[in-house]
């Protein structure tokens, strides 16, 4: 907001948004109007030139602005007479690049932050940053056990939402938010956005990615497994993702061609909402520790907090995951600036052996003196070294490194 004139926050419903936007302008002059208001909508409908040009003596904040995507034009309009740095604070739920109905981008207008579910360092009052804490291990050797994490511990909290309303919330009102929640996206908030035909086919589709959490995504596999025509598949996915519901994690290679083609994985943003599609808990999970379901949630689960941590990491990295066509494969890649990488593999397990570290040894030998770290996250307590550049690690080093 000191440099940028337009300030988007951007992210899933009620992940904070609106609270985030107030708590910003508590020190400021400002007036907050809310597009799901009818009266405020049919205001910026009626006249978004007037709309836009309201309160030029301080910040004007625009709740829900997808509700009137016509409007952006006339806050780039506004902007040629004074392009003050905060003069607009938006939020939306929707992404505004692919928004139907949206004339104008406000590419070098606007700054975007994209607002996730509440981080494990959030929740115990903390800051954390994963990635400073790899990039700093081969020299620090800095190493610690996490004793009063259970595997069972784990569980809990890949499947317990981290949507700030329902953190407390017991089992049977958390799983009715989050049906009453899914329900109302997908029917209001995907139709408005991207103009979806057959939006009752949504529903099939997220549970699909859900039971798959962390997969890669395969057109073909999904059109057959919901008997929907392969060429409609990508569309959904995207308005999925237009509402903030997934996550695409593009691979990283060194080859940045093979970047361009190769597979995404997809995953739920939040991973007590992929618990609640598939219909399990965290001692169903418990009960199937070796399936690919538990495997994938988990695996989501770290995914969401690096990206949570992304947003003030001292490190600006990118994350991706690697599998080249032989097979071989990484669960997550971190990647700096200089073009370093970390290498991350999450297990379910609570007990790490060599034959985990495989992938990341390849990796290490095909990325050289680029490979900074490698680590095999696990359920476990213990934190030791397993060769060169390469540790075991507990999951929550994420948040307490």
């Amino acid at each position: 907001m000191q440099e940028s004139p337009i300030t988007v926050i951007s992210g899933a419903r009620q992940v904070g948004k609106s609270t985030l936007m107030r708590t910003l302008l508590t020190d400021r002059s400002a007036r907050i109007v809310n597009l799901d208001s009818t009266i405020d909508r049919n205001s910026a409908l009626s006249d978004p030139d007037g709309f836009a040009a309201q309160f030029p003596e301080g910040t004007l904040a625009i709740d829900e602005i997808q509700r009137v995507p016509e409007l952006l034009l006339s806050l780039k309009n506004a902007l040629e007479a004074d392009r003050r740095p905060g003069r607009y604070l938006l939020t939306g739920s929707s992404n505004l690049h692919s928004l139907r109905g949206a004339e104008e981008s406000l590419a070098g207008r606007a700054q975007t932050v994209v607002l996730r579910g509440l981080s494990q360092g959030e929740l115990a009052g903390r800051t954390e940053d994963f990635a400073s804490y790899m990039w700093d291990l081969p020299r620090t050797g800095q190493l610690t056990d996490i004793d009063d994490l259970s595997r069972g511990d784990y569980l809990s909290l890949v499947t317990a939402s981290t949507f700030p309303e329902i953190r407390d919330a017991p089992p049977r009102s958390r799983a009715r938010w989050l049906g009453n929640y899914v329900e109302r996206v997908l029917s209001k908030d995907v139709a408005d956005a991207s103009g979806i035909r057959h939006p009752e086919r949504l529903l099939p589709l997220l549970q699909v990615i859900a039971a798959e959490n962390a997969s890669e995504f395969v057109a073909a596999r999904f059109s057959r497994l919901l008997d929907v025509p392969e060429r409609s598949i990508p569309a959904y996915i995207q308005a999925l993702r237009n509402v903030f519901l997934i996550h695409e994690l593009k691979p990283w290679s060194t080859n940045a061609t093979t970047r361009a083609v190769s597979r995404p994985k997809l995953s739920i943003q939040d991973a007590g909402l992929a618990a609640f599609l598939c219909d399990i808990d965290a001692d169903g999970l418990e009960h199937d520790i070796s399936s690919t379901l538990t495997g994938g949630l988990v695996e989501g689960f770290v995914a969401s907090e690096l990206l949570k941590q992304q947003s003030w990491s001292l490190v600006d990295f990118t994350l991706r995951h690697y599998r080249d066509r032989n097979g071989k494969e990484v669960d997550l890649v971190l990647e700096n600036r200089r073009r370093e990488i970390i290498g991350l593999e999450v297990k379910a397990t609570t007990s790490v052996g060599e034959n985990h570290f495989r992938g990341l040894e390849y990796l290490r030998e095909k990325a050289g003196p680029r490979f900074i770290a490698g680590a095999v996250l696990h359920t476990g307590t213990r934190a030791v070294p397993f060769g060169d550049r390469l540790w075991a690690l507990p999951i929550g080093t994420l948040w307490r490194a």
